[in-house]
């Protein structure tokens, strides 16, 4: 049981779009508490499915309102008829309360340093001015660096990280990738930047297999697209290829993902059905336990994908999206430099029987464990340190709201009026 001096530890996640932010931060605050009863995790998240989520206990989450990004960039309220300043206003306020009232020993922000349009800077000063650390969580890679140095000046993220941050950590390894190369910082900023190594993950308690799979006989790949909103052109490509030739030497599960679209997702389902060795699923919060029996994998390659890849060790081919970040170029482009996995470049064209050559070559790939890269996966060990050396000094500062919470002291008994004297 938890002791009374309990450690307590906030996560925020803007989580817009997709799941990659609410999968990572899922990781670490299940990681968090296994290493320690004592630990509770509070995660800020934006994201519409982070409820799907099997959590461990001492975990809890704050769902703020949605907000979408449309095609030009801005954004707009995902499900509230109200606008997005007002939508923007309320997640703020919602974050800055559930931090002065949570009073963490450790705050850290997942990827967005200041949050969507500055959301997060309201709470990170009133932290900051109760000595409670602040941590900045990095996925490996960022962005092209010329478009991330435009991002993050017109963001005014440099200060940010200059004077309120004590650490960023950056959960993958410089051999990969360098997420500040080309980013004019202070030499401070770069002295608080320590890289983990990439995140294991593990399947869960209840790791069972949907059981739409059970028919499926034989090896298969698995196919996804992570949160499928632009997944659409892989799922296209990889149908494509089975249609393109009949001697691909296994069967295909496809998982969509909850923010495909229904047309395009019916279409691909029609599709899919023509053939008997490819089976389809909409979403599954248990994507460890296909990819564990798959007998290799055809992704997009978002971080969450590719830490899975790695700690399942599936031959891989990553088809990594360019827009509207190269992210997933960069990361795929690297790591098949390292030999970790093959990629294709869908922007060369998406020839089928380029697909169909890829999957015949599946099976005589290498695996990721082939190739020695110390410290890999090395990524929650590594966290947990740096957790347990901050939670040694807890600094949660004042508590004005405790005080609403304790019984209120008796009130002095009333004294009658004096009568008047006629």
């Amino acid at each position: 049981m938890p002791n009374s001096r309990s450690k307590r530890v906030l996560l925020y996640s803007h989580d817009s779009f997709g799941l990659g932010h609410v999968s990572r931060c899922r990781t670490i605050a299940n990681a968090l508490v296994a290493a320690d009863p004592n630990v509770s995790v509070l995660i800020l998240s934006g994201s519409p499915v982070i409820g799907s989520y099997e959590f461990r206990s001492g975990i809890d989450f704050v769902r703020i309102p949605g907000v979408v990004k449309q095609i030009d960039g801005d954004y707009d309220s995902a499900n509230l008829r109200v606008g997005v300043e007002h939508t923007l206003e309320m997640r703020t306020r919602i974050i800055r309360d559930t931090a002065d009232i949570y009073r963490p020993d450790l705050f850290i922000v997942d990827k967005e340093p200041t949050g969507l349009r500055g959301e997060v800077v309201p709470a990170l000063k009133l932290l900051k001015e109760r000595g409670t650390p602040l941590v900045l969580g990095l996925r490996d890679v960022m962005d092209d660096p010329a478009a991330l140095a435009a991002e993050w000046e017109r963001k005014n993220v440099v200060p940010a990280l200059r004077d309120l941050y004590d650490e960023i950590w950056i959960y993958g390894l410089p051999q990969i990738n360098k997420p500040l190369t080309g980013i004019e910082v202070p030499p401070s900023v770069r002295h608080k930047m320590v890289y983990t190594g990439y995140l294991r993950r593990d399947l869960p308690l209840h790791s069972d297999v949907p059981h739409e799979l059970e028919e499926i006989d034989g090896p298969f790949i698995l196919v996804t697209a992570g949160g499928g909103g632009d997944g659409a052109d892989l799922i296209d490509w990889v149908l494509a290829a089975y249609e393109a030739d009949p001697h691909i030497p296994y069967g295909a599960v496809i998982v969509f993902g909850p923010f495909m679209s229904a047309t395009e997702r019916e279409a691909f389902k029609e599709r899919s059905a023509r053939f008997k060795n490819i089976r389809t699923l909409t979403f599954t919060n248990n994507l460890g336990a296909l990819m564990k029996r798959a007998a290799g994998v055809v992704a997009m390659g978002g971080y969450n994908t590719f830490c899975e890849i790695l700690s399942f060790d599936k031959k891989a081919i990553i088809v990594p999206r360019t827009r509207p970040r190269l992210e997933q170029f960069i990361r795929a482009r690297a790591a098949r430099n390292v030999g970790l996995i093959e990629m294709l470049d869908a922007d060369r064209g998406r020839d089928p029987h380029a697909m169909a050559t890829a999957l015949r070559q599946l099976p005589q790939q290498g695996l990721p464990s082939d190739v020695v890269v110390p410290g890999l996966l090395d990524g929650l060990p590594n966290v947990w340190r740096l957790v347990a050396k901050q939670l040694a000094h807890p600094h949660r500062g004042p508590a004005p709201l405790e005080a609403m919470w304790s019984e209120p002291e008796p009130a002095p008994p009333a004294v009658p009026p004096a009568r008047a004297r006629t």
